[in-house]
């Protein structure tokens, strides 16, 4: 979306002093983010029965999904079944375009694995993450969702606690709580533009887009697929 409106000019002592007002902002901001992860770090947590999800080796306990690690990290991804992979869904695919091996290496080192769980048919499953070039564990829960709680059908990112032989669930978010998955968004926040949402508040005249995550999809298709180089796959 263009537009001819930008930001108005000043003079760099002026720029300096409103920079420096928002930088009290922005630190109040962040402050508070910590007392919020501090809350979150006392919370409760809860039990989860026995659960088997499928994955590229056939069934799985959830157990064996943390990889001998304490905790655990799952992304709820939605799925349409039957649906080609240009139909899948392009906000859950958004979430998972910056969760690449590096990034589960240093979740890794802080003795966190990550998986995928989605309510999809595994050889479906397998064919979409194989087509997008990624490695993470993705697993089925299509035979699981009644010892599997479920806020959506998908969406969702959840954390669990191993203790020994049991799992205990930690926390769960979802809507704007994955946007830590989103890396995207954050570098937008800090353009002149944003996110360019109608929901923003921007200047008059600065471009949005009335419906929120409409740019996350090009031409049919979720803007990560046209980043792959092989289309021959898509069907």
């Amino acid at each position: 979306m263009k537009t001819s409106a930008t930001p108005r000019i000043v003079g760099r002592e002026e720029w300096e002093q409103a920079r420096a007002e928002l930088l009290t902002r922005e630190k109040a901001h962040t402050r508070a983010g910590d007392a919020s992860s501090a809350a979150r770090r006392r919370l409760p947590m809860t039990r989860m029965e026995p659960v088997t999800v499928v994955g590229a080796e056939g069934p799985v306990r959830l157990i064996d999904v943390f990889k001998r690690r304490r905790m655990l990290l799952v992304y709820h991804f939605m799925w349409h079944a039957g649906a080609p992979h240009e139909r899948q869904c392009e906000g859950c695919t958004h979430s998972q375009v910056a969760m690449n091996t590096a990034v589960r290496a240093y979740l890794a080192e802080r003795d966190v694995s990550y998986a995928v769980f989605s309510e999809g048919p595994w050889p479906e499953i397998a064919a979409y993450r194989d087509f997008m070039g990624w490695t993470a564990p993705w697993y089925s829960t299509a035979d699981s969702e009644d010892t599997l709680p479920a806020i959506r059908n998908g969406g969702d990112l959840r954390c669990y606690l191993r203790v020994e032989d049991e799992v205990f669930q930690t926390y769960e978010t979802t809507q704007r709580g994955i946007e830590a998955m989103l890396p995207t968004l954050q570098l937008l926040d800090l353009t002149p533009y944003g996110r360019q949402e109608a929901w923003e508040d921007s200047p008059a005249g600065w471009p949005q887009d009335d419906e929120s995550g409409s740019w996350w999809r090009r031409d049919g298709r979720p803007i990560a697929q046209w980043a792959r180089e092989d289309e021959t796959s898509v069907r």
